[in-house]
């Protein structure tokens, strides 16, 4: 063969662009590092020109430098792209897009206005940021949403940072724990440390969490669902607390003002790029620990809100594609409650939220999502819902995503309830229907014996017809989203004044009760029976089949005060306050009891749905109960474990104690008690082998408002 006529590097370095600013390639969109720069790629398909501008701090109003796209040579299709050389891990930036500003034709964009890059990695922390400073509109005009404003808002607005670094993963593994085997600890990673009993260095951070990763690992849960640390803005809830006259923030989170960056100020080491890393490092010891981590993502909305909002990012990049808007482009389709709805089925942004999570899977090793109010993501552009929506195709289907969690919550604000038929068998739904099915029965009310059976038995009749099994129902009692534990047998209405909308805020559809008067109480027997019922709540989430949720400080009676919309209370409201775990060191006991239980028994956690040969019911006689009288509170069914022995299982919701009769057991077994609720510690749960021989093994007294686990086993 002959020597070439040319060496491939002098042909390279003849043929290659040497220029610090270069054309750039349209993908991947967001920043990509290539060639001693970076390439900076952003869509927007309706616009005239783009404006890419460096900065040197975070605070600058002006750039350090700017760099105008040229719509010739930057730009392929409907993305616009530039590559700049000498870019470093840090960097400042962010964008301006101009085009039409035509309200009437869904049109709003806004030189003036500096936007966020949609698949920014980290955003630096603004305190204080004010949304009135990003109005795309000037309020000043009396029109249906104003004339183009001409303010600039570069001063006031965060910045997108560049971020790229090889972080150091320590062969770190998702634990892939299988639905029988996930126990999911809901919390929020500010909440969950920065109460000053939380004892940690670093409070209110990940890595606050990260120092509780033994307690989460004592406590026997296998996964943390996070609330919101996609980044938002703490200051955007607007009012003040009438209470106390503090101004009210945003502290639940739910309303993202970027899908890729996690929060800086939950970072404890810096928001320049730090809380990526922070964050990663939580992941990392978490999975360590053999926990996995689910984030509770939002894209059904976003902070930009109604015509009224600011423009952030997406309403200035392109807002006829990203959002559904009305008949009358001026205003949006609001499906969320929140002003606006992501266009969610458009394919540019289909493929913006399949990339935020596969970012998030292969990025940040996250091992599953729950999606807020996910029924907002089989909305078509009309805002029909759709028999077989796409974007909730390919998130079950994607390859990158096929071993992690999907959790749906199964609604949205527009009137869908999804519940048992939401898309295909890949994706698990908040049983919401558990929730309150449970929380009734519990209360009293009559004709729930019924539904309560089929909720401990995983909901046969909500999931059999889709296909689904009881693993895809996440059984919950309690979440951020309502009372906690505590509250929901302290109190029978909310106590939401505190939050500025005159108590008006939240949902009545608690089915709770005080037990005789409302809130904290010093009178013993009130509290007796809410200590019992706690217990009873306990012991029915964790024997249910299907996958528990418990909301973080359930376990040791956390409180809100009734407050049952706590998500602009950041405060004690909303804090876990650690010195609960010493005072209600009975139900933190039962809890973990509870749990271990649940490990110990694998009868209770199959991915199957009990069949007549799996369970018998009983009422109170031992008969067969009689499911259409609807006074009847009694409710017990034996559960065979193997040939060496079964579980009975008693609930008592009534006013009256029962004494019922045990069925007979094979020779050599023998009844043994393993939990009574209606006894306090250390005699309402026993450990493993540990379980006092039940002599009187033909009768059982159950009081009223509890529940038993007794066990047939050969000693």
């Amino acid at each position: 063969m002959n020597a070439p006529e040319r060496e491939l590097t002098d042909y390279l370095a003849d043929m290659s662009e040497h220029a610090e600013i270069r054309t750039g390639v349209p993908l991947p969109l967001g920043t990509n590092e290539s060639g001693g720069g970076v390439n900076f790629a952003l869509f927007s398909r309706h616009a005239s020109r783009v404006r890419l501008e460096l900065f040197a701090h975070p605070e600058d109003a002006k750039p350090a430098r700017l760099i105008d796209f040229d719509p010739a040579r930057n730009r392929t299709g409907d993305v616009w792209h530039v590559w700049v050389a000498n870019i470093h891990p840090g960097q400042l930036y962010a964008y301006r897009v101009d085009g039409p500003y035509e309200p009437d034709k869904g049109h709003r964009f806004n030189f003036n206005k500096l936007l966020l890059d949609p698949f920014a990695t980290a955003i630096t922390p603004l305190p204080n940021w004010d949304f009135n400073a990003a109005r795309g509109y000037d309020p000043q005009e009396t029109g249906q949403d104003g004339l183009c404003s001409k303010t600039d808002d570069a001063g006031a607005m965060p910045k997108c940072v560049f971020t790229h670094e090889q972080f150091h993963w320590h062969d770190d593994q998702p634990p892939r724990h299988p639905w029988s085997k996930t126990v999911i600890y809901e919390l929020h990673v500010r909440g969950f440390t920065i109460h000053p009993s939380s004892g940690v260095e670093h409070p209110g951070t990940y890595r606050g969490l990260m120092e509780k990763i033994p307690y989460l690992k004592e406590l026997g849960v296998t996964a943390v669902e996070l609330m919101p640390i996609h980044e938002f803005n703490d200051d955007h809830v607007l009012g003040f607390n009438p209470k106390t006259g503090k101004p009210l923030t945003n502290f639940w989170g739910y309303d993202p003002v970027s899908f890729f960056a996690p929060k800086a100020s939950f970072s404890s080491a810096g928001g320049l790029g730090q809380q990526k890393l922070e964050c990663r490092e939580m992941v990392r010891a978490l999975h360590h620990a053999g926990i996995e981590v689910i984030l509770d993502v939002v894209f059904n909305h976003t902070a930009e809100g109604s015509e009224w909002g600011p423009t952030l990012c997406f309403r200035g990049i392109d807002n006829v594609i990203f959002y559904l808007l009305a008949q009358d482009p001026r205003h949006y389709r609001d499906y969320t409650g929140t002003g606006n709805t992501i266009n969610a089925n458009h394919p540019v942004v289909r493929d913006l939220i399949l990339s935020a999570l596969r970012y998030w899977v292969v990025e940040m090793h996250v091992d599953g999502f729950r999606f807020d109010l996910a029924s907002v993501l089989g909305r078509d552009g009309s805002g029909q819902l759709q028999a077989n929506a796409p974007l909730l195709a390919r998130i079950a289907e994607d390859p990158i995503l096929r071993e992690v969690k999907i959790i749906a919550e199964a609604w949205d604000a527009a009137g869908a309830y999804e519940v048992g038929s939401f898309s295909e068998r890949r994706w698990a739904e908040w049983n919401g229907r558990y929730r309150d099915d449970v929380r009734r029965f519990w209360r009293g009310d009559d004709g729930m014996r019924g539904l309560f059976a089929s909720r401990i038995c995983g909901s046969a009749d909500i999931y059999t017809h889709s296909g689904k099994g009881p693993e895809g129902s996440i059984n919950f009692l309690t979440c951020h989203d309502g009372f906690t534990l505590n509250d929901l047998v302290s109190y029978r209405d909310k106590h939401n004044v505190a939050n500025g909308e005159n108590n008006q805020d939240g949902t009545n559809a608690n089915f709770s009760t005080n037990h005789g008067v409302e809130g904290d109480t010093l009178d013993a027997g009130i509290e007796a029976i809410r200590k019992t019922q706690i217990k009873n709540f306990l012991l029915t989430l964790l024997i249910s089949r299907g996958v528990p949720m418990i909301l973080g400080g359930d376990e040791f009676r956390r409180t809100q005060g009734g407050n049952n919309n706590a998500y602009c209370q950041d405060n004690e409201t909303s804090w876990v306050d650690w010195q609960c775990r010493e005072q209600h060191k009975e139900i933190h006991r039962f809890t973990l009891g509870m749990l271990a239980f649940r490990r110990d028994h694998p009868v209770l956690t199959r991915e199957q749905f009990y069949t007549d040969a799996d369970i018998h019911w009983f009422g109170a006689q031992g008969e067969l109960p009689n499911w259409g009288e609807p006074k009847e509170k009694f409710l017990a069914c034996l559960i065979p474990e193997n040939d060496q022995g079964s579980l009975y299982l008693a609930f008592n919701a009534g006013t009256k104690d029962v004494h019922f009769p045990l069925p007979a057991t094979a020779p050599g077994l023998h009844w043994y008690l393993a939990a009574d609720t209606a006894q306090t510690a250390p005699l309402d749960y026993f450990k493993a082998g540990e379980e006092p021989l039940w002599a009187h093994s033909k009768t059982y007294p159950l009081r009223a408002h509890s529940s038993v686990i007794l066990l047939a086993q050969r000693r």
